[in-house]
């Protein structure tokens, strides 16, 4: 077992990806209210293109989805919708969001959901050479190869993304 210093916290995320055998970095960082990934890049000291946000969302018949898309671009919903087959897609409310996933927002992950949802990452985020994403608490986020993301989760690349 590691040192208190070397671990952070478990979390579902966490368990789930030692459960899978995945390695990661620990990235805790002060957590502030709305800052979303421009603070958790300044605070970790890279760049926000390589900070990946999970996003909770749902088609029209309400179903979930994960969306994960570079800190520094926002989701073309409308392009997400017409890639995946979709009518519309929309962010969930927070406390649905809550809801499905297990995580608060601010601290939600792709990894150890409450829930198997399908995931749809910006295809982009694939070609980076390491992503920082959230770990599954607030100010936490964990370093990993991003072809973990397609290996581990029921995933598919879209192009959706759009300059913020």
């Amino acid at each position: 077992m590691s040192s208190k210093k070397d671990h952070i916290s478990e979390t579902p995320a966490t368990q789930f990806l030692r459960k899978q055998g995945i390695s990661f970095t620990e990235h805790p960082y002060p957590y502030e209210e709305h800052g979303g990934t421009s603070v958790s890049a300044r605070e970790l000291g890279v760049d926000e293109h390589s900070v990946v946000k999970t996003l909770v969302m749902q088609d029209e018949a309400a179903k979930p989805m994960l969306v994960l898309m570079h800190g520094d671009r926002k989701v073309s919903t409308k392009n997400l919708a017409r890639q995946i087959g979709c009518k519309s897609v929309e962010p969930c409310k927070p406390e649905v969001a809550n809801r499905h996933s297990g995580f608060l927002i601010g601290g939600t992950s792709p990894f150890g959901t409450r829930k198997t949802m399908p995931v749809y990452v910006e295809g982009s985020i694939l070609a980076l050479p390491k992503i920082y994403i959230n770990g599954g608490r607030r100010g936490f986020l964990i370093g990993i190869a991003p072809e973990v993301i397609t290996k581990v989760l029921p995933s598919k690349p879209v192009h959706c993304a759009l300059e913020e």
